[in-house]
């Protein structure tokens, strides 16, 4: 019986994270259509803990949390490519050297995470320039300003998607840079949930079972 519980569910997840979350919503969505799934901004260092605190109920990240507390499912891999305009000189190369990139204008987003920081790292472990000249506060501000030739940027594959698919943007690796990631979605173990989180989380098994069946059905 829904009708004494919330009929609402709460996630967190950093800008990259929303667009694993979107196929899972729509599924939800067809057999829920009247609960409503708050899913709200974090950065991605404070998703373990708000899940582990019961400020959210689920969480997506990319990398697998330490808390013992928490369980993960994986739902998608992911990789960092070098977004460029489609008449981009390097848009007709399959790959470039993190050197070669460092010299690119690069258009990066300010917020923390760890994978900036990374790339960041290991910039100055090779002791190799990295030429950021543009900071944008969203994803889709990033995509934008390098369709109109103001920069490159390195973003998560995924979030591009439908840009690569388009031609709007061309998608070009760097192998040292790539950092494959599986994104996954993150629960309390032995958590009290609400009717519709219940729900929500069964469609997520649903789901990756599913799409497991499918992958070794195909081989």
């Amino acid at each position: 019986d829904w009708s004494s519980d919330v009929c609402s569910s709460d996630l967190g997840a950093n800008e990259a994270g929303v667009h694993a979350v979107l196929p899972l919503l729509e599924a939800f969505r067809v057999h829920h259509p009247g609960v409503l799934v708050d899913v709200r901004r974090l950065h991605s260092r404070q998703i373990a803990q708000e899940v582990q605190l019961r400020s959210v109920d689920f969480g997506i990240l990319t990398f697998a949390p330490a808390e013992k507390e928490l369980q993960t499912i994986p739902l998608v891999t992911d990789e960092l490519v070098l977004l460029v305009r489609p008449n981009d000189p390097l848009a007709k190369r399959k790959q470039i050297t993190m050197e070669e990139m460092g010299r690119q204008t690069i258009i990066a987003h300010n917020d923390p995470s760890p994978a900036r920081d990374r790339v960041l790292r290991l910039y100055e472990q090779r002791h190799t320039q990295l030429n950021i000249r543009l900071s944008l506060p969203s994803l889709d501000g990033i995509k934008r300003a390098v369709e109109m030739g103001l920069g490159v940027a390195l973003l998560p594959r995924r979030c591009a998607m439908a840009e690569i698919s388009r031609g709007q943007l061309a998608a070009v690796l760097v192998p040292e840079l790539r950092s494959p990631r599986q994104v996954r979605f993150v629960y309390r173990k032995d958590a009290e949930l609400s009717h519709a989180a219940k729900a929500f989380l069964e469609t997520v098994r649903r789901l990756t079972a599913d799409g497991a069946k499918t992958k070794s059905s195909d081989q």
